[in-house]
């Protein structure tokens, strides 16, 4: 499967109606092709049904070093960062796609609106919650914790927020974030295929429900950490990658 390929299969995931995540033309996902380009959902395209022709190739440079503009100097320069011409436009999240695409180990990212975790990005104490973790799979699939994005403005305050929340998580943890918790906005899984980021975006939705079910005991840093790092538990993940929406 080519990354045009990936990118919009896992769409396709994310956007079924059955799993609740997104509805609508809400959420995107993106897959690296180069060193120099990537993959990206068309704004206002549905994820339910898309398909390949649905993705916009874009180069990274320019995306990469855009700052301080305006709406109609991003909607330019998003234009002009098309490697083929024709009538789609890259998301206003291409920003934001196209930074965590350049960190280790990632090639896929999904971005969807869980209608389970909306209630808990959208409370007071969210930030908090994101570090919480309430079972084993959770920290399998989600990582030990979520990263931490509070509200802006989608588009370029969104990506620097975005970068702000990953450096923070990977100076307290040493890794890149599984998954990332953006406050009163959504949710966003990074991985090395889109059976990663689907299992992360899956487990979150789940996750989010057993909170909404009462949850009150997470479990310990100590607890966290021994399941993180336990052997089995990454021959679990290995199975889990080739497994997801198989």
């Amino acid at each position: 499967m080519t990354p045009r390929e990936e990118a919009a299969a896992l769409a396709r995931v994310l956007g079924d109606p059955a799993h609740d995540l997104a509805m609508l033309a809400e959420g995107n996902t993106s897959a690296r092709e180069d060193a120099e380009s990537f993959w990206v959902k068309a704004s206002g395209l549905s994820m339910r049904e898309i398909g390949p022709e649905g993705f916009v190739r874009v180069a990274f440079g320019p995306v990469l070093e855009a700052q301080g503009l305006d709406d109609a100097s991003v909607r330019a320069l998003l234009a002009s960062s098309r490697l083929e011409s024709g009538p789609l436009m890259p998301s206003v999240e291409t920003f934001m796609h196209a930074w965590l695409l350049t960190l280790p180990g990632v090639t896929v990212v999904g971005h969807c609106h869980p209608t389970d975790l909306l209630p808990i990005l959208c409370r007071p104490d969210a930030e908090e919650r994101a570090k919480e973790r309430f079972f084993p799979d959770e920290i399998v699939c989600c990582g030990p914790a979520s990263a931490w994005v509070p509200y802006v403005d989608p588009g370029l305050p969104l990506a620097a927020a975005v970068r702000e929340g990953v450096e923070a998580f990977v100076r307290e943890w040493g890794s890149v974030p599984k998954t990332i918790w953006m406050g009163n906005h959504g949710l966003i899984a990074l991985g090395a295929n889109r059976r990663e980021v689907e299992a992360a975006t899956l487990m979150s939705a789940k996750a989010a429900r057993v909170r909404l079910g009462g949850a009150t005991q997470p479990l310990s840093r100590e607890q966290v950490e021994r399941i993180a790092t336990r052997p089995d538990e990454h021959y679990r993940q290995r199975l889990l990658w080739q497994l997801a929406q198989a």
